[in-house]
């Protein structure tokens, strides 16, 4: 079962996230800042991160270019999430070492879709 970090200041965002991931079969942990992601990440090894971009303590963008520059960390695919929709935010998050990006609020097929890419290209 792929295990998922999900980084969400949000509660009830990370609520409804990881309920709906849980009923696809993952399973979950989550950090509810980016200091707690990214110490989360270094010890629980997900998968895959789910990383949200306006967080307290550390942005998603310093706590995936930290998690991109160390070689621990560096193979675990990252989706950012993010109210901001701008082309200009699109390029940031990769810029930062994003793997995919998806918008706020969440459409959860789309999401779930990147999801899957993301595991599959890993496993081969």
């Amino acid at each position: 079962m792929p295990k998922i970090l999900l980084v969400e200041d949000n509660e009830m965002n990370r609520d409804m996230l990881s309920r709906r991931l849980e009923r696809k079969g993952y399973s979950v942990v989550a950090a509810h800042d980016g200091e707690q992601g990214h110490l989360m990440a270094c010890s629980e090894m997900p998968d895959l991160i789910l990383m949200d971009i306006s967080l307290p303590l550390m942005s998603g963008w310093e706590v995936t270019r930290l998690l991109k520059s160390n070689e621990a960390t560096r193979h675990i695919p990252i989706i950012a999430l993010t109210a901001h929709a701008l082309v200009t935010d699109r390029d940031k998050a990769f810029e930062a070492g994003c793997d995919d990006y998806d918008t706020k609020p969440v459409e959860f097929g789309r999401l779930s879709e990147k999801i899957d890419n993301l595991l599959t290209v890993k496993k081969s």
